[in-house]
């Protein structure tokens, strides 16, 4: 069993509650919702937040753990908004909001345009993306698609990054 479901989620202020297999999250930053496997049951105590398998089937206990972080992560994002930020190295590489889209400008013949969900907001600051949401699934993948456009390659470490990611740099070729 999960060491995450074995002690009940406490939660702050936010409000969770659980119908008709569907998990809702309400908080000051957002509501969350998400829909329960059939053979996980969710209970709302005052202690907290319970995960527990219904027919102890082994589909049954493999996914407590991750309900359970499921649970926390969308309690912890609706009481503080998850945020993520990119950079962008490169000469000429920048990157602008257009309404929905975020239109990147990095050494291809042609921009590129993604659009933005509508539970993530966007601002740039010279070449720095920053992301937030209260949703952190939805806020990796966008983020993880912003910087697939581009990855960082390893002789001049150009590309989108994320803040703090270390890019391990080649030496490239030697003169002889």
């Amino acid at each position: 069993m999960s060491r995450l479901a074995k002690k009940a989620i406490t939660i702050g202020k936010a409000e969770v509650s659980v119908a008709q297999g569907v998990l809702t999250v309400k908080g000051p930053k957002g509501t969350l919702t998400k829909r329960v496997h059939p053979s996980i049951n969710i209970a709302v105590e005052p202690a907290g937040v319970s995960i527990t398998s219904k027919d102890h089937s082994r589909i049954g206990t493999t996914l407590i753990g991750t309900f359970a972080s499921h649970v926390k992560n969308m309690a912890q994002g609706v009481e503080h908004l998850y945020v993520k930020k990119l950079i962008l190295e490169g000469v000429g590489y920048k990157v602008e909001v257009k309404g929905k889209d975020i239109v990147l400008t990095v050494g291809f013949s042609h921009t590129v345009a993604l659009k933005i969900p509508d539970d993530i907001s966007a601002s740039v600051e010279k070449n720095v993306i920053k992301l937030e949401s209260a949703n952190k699934e939805s806020l990796g993948q966008f983020a993880a698609n912003v910087r697939s456009v581009k990855p960082p390659e390893p002789y001049l470490g150009k590309g989108i990054r994320y803040e703090g990611e270390v890019v391990r740099r080649k030496q490239g070729k030697k003169a002889v």
